[in-house]
């Protein structure tokens, strides 16, 4: 076989592939080597099309082996579906945030509840958009997805999902119409999100668990708690307290409330054991330090609101004694009342110093929205203290406490944006992307065919 002799071979990348990705030239794809047809003598190959040939010398050595994943171009919508995580949903949470704490200031102000719906389909959209990217996330890069979910620290925003969920349930009762909402749709809510959350929760546990943590890096925003009991007791607000239903909702709220409260409780106590030893948090671990507010804070909120449907279903139903109604609800107060104030001391340890603490760049934004959401729960016990105690200047507390927190909304919502759109936040490297990306079996014909031509014996 002589060295000067050659083939043409002509290799055209399907148009499928074509319009998005440029494809590798035949010499990056097959090396260089002849190809003998039946009779011995080279031939040359033909293709459907000619747009890219290579000659190919039969004495030219291979070409050294390259990486296939990284010459195609990502496009920014995959940078960005590569890039997303469960950190977007306290987005959506905060925005539930601002339409909680505005619909509990019981105005009949036309505009007001036209605000009050805006943000409540803002955030039904969020959630949506979130859950949809994070599923294409899963299809098209499992890596990453699974990277999310199995590493220690990132996977405990996984369960946020199952709370802006909850935001979602809270919203749909209040906004429902004037004929009001089906008593069997809000109760078949109730176990749908009970049954989410102990899906989401007990495998983020395991994980959580099974690697060791360093307690001087340790955060609050481990404490996440599930509002089973602030479910609870807006499902039991459109019950009958005669419905037999109502005794199950109740006992279960107090079960899980009592379960997410403790364990979360323990989480607090580490924390003020790492303020102590390490000094107050800087960063976006400053930003989390709000997260802590949330347990003592909702719990307190739960405790009240489900203590007063106790006082009717527990006596309505002949339960432990005639007055077991009305002694539960005012132990419930007393609680809530305690929880309430640890909640407030939490937040003045996490406010204080947080301005000097903080990092003034727009890549730690996402940590800043623990501004809004955990903060609800203390918030709106503020106005149910207002309303058991009679105390007209807890309902101006409330007041300006809601503006703030419609002003804290709009700040975040502005810089939050920003940063997406110069791509520091949700927005992966295009080297990532490539990495991760699933490959397609067409990439990899070139295996194919040096496995076929070295199985014919055939000198590369």
């Amino acid at each position: 076989m002589s060295s000067s002799s050659s083939s043409s071979v002509t290799i055209v990348p399907p148009p499928a592939l074509a319009k998005f990705m440029p494809f590798p030239s035949t010499e990056q794809l097959f090396g260089s080597y002849l190809v003998p047809n039946s009779n011995g003598s080279t031939a040359q190959s033909s293709a459907r099309t000619s747009q890219i040939t290579l000659s190919i010398a039969a004495n030219d050595p291979p070409p050294p082996p390259r990486d296939y994943a990284t010459p195609f171009h990502v496009s920014r919508i995959a940078r960005r579906i590569h890039g997303w995580s469960w950190q977007g949903f306290p987005i959506g949470m905060g925005t539930g945030a601002v339409y909680v704490v505005l619909s509990n200031l019981e105005s009949d102000s036309v505009i007001l509840n036209r605000v009050e719906l805006a943000f409540y389909f803002m955030n039904i959209c969020m959630f949506l958009f979130n859950t949809i990217t994070l599923s294409l996330q899963a299809i098209f890069f499992p890596k990453q997805a699974l990277r999310l979910i199995k590493d220690p620290v990132k996977s405990i925003f996984v369960p946020l999902i199952v709370l802006s969920f909850a935001t979602i349930i809270i919203g749909t009762k209040r906004f429902a119409p004037n004929d009001g909402i089906s008593a069997n749709f809000m109760y078949t809510l109730y176990w749908v999100y009970v049954v989410f959350g102990l899906m989401a929760c007990w495998p983020i546990i395991l994980i959580w668990f099974d690697k060791p943590h360093d307690l001087n890096k340790f955060t609050p925003a481990y404490a996440f708690l599930m509002l089973v009991g602030i479910v609870a007791y807006n499902v039991l607000d459109v019950m009958e307290a005669s419905d037999p239903r109502t005794v199950g909702v109740l006992l279960v709220a107090y079960f899980f409330q009592g379960l997410g409260f403790f364990m979360t409780f323990l989480y607090i106590c580490i924390y003020i054991l790492r303020i102590v030893t390490t000094g107050f948090m800087e960063g976006d671990q400053a930003s989390g330090a709000f997260i802590a507010v949330g347990p003592p804070g909702f719990t307190a909120l739960a405790l009240i609101k489900l203590g007063e449907h106790a006082q009717y279903i527990l006596k309505e139903h002949n339960l432990v004694s005639s007055n077991a109604g009305e002694i539960w609800y005012a132990c419930s107060v007393m609680s809530g009342l305690l929880l309430f104030g640890f909640a407030v001391f939490l937040f003045l340890l996490g406010i204080l110093p947080y301005w000097h603490k903080l990092h003034k760049h727009l890549d730690e934004i996402l940590s800043c929205w623990s501004l809004t959401f955990p903060n609800v729960g203390w918030i709106s016990t503020v106005r149910v203290l207002a309303d058991v105690f009679n105390v007209g200047w807890l309902g101006t507390i409330y007041l300006v406490l809601a503006i703030c927190m419609c002003v804290i909304w709009l700040v975040l919502a502005v810089l939050t944006i920003a940063a997406a759109w110069k791509g520091i936040i949700f927005l992966s490297a295009e080297e990532d992307v490539a990495r991760d990306q699933v490959r397609l079996p067409l990439l990899h014909a070139h295996h194919f065919l040096e496995k076929k031509h070295q199985s014919d014996d055939v000198p590369v």
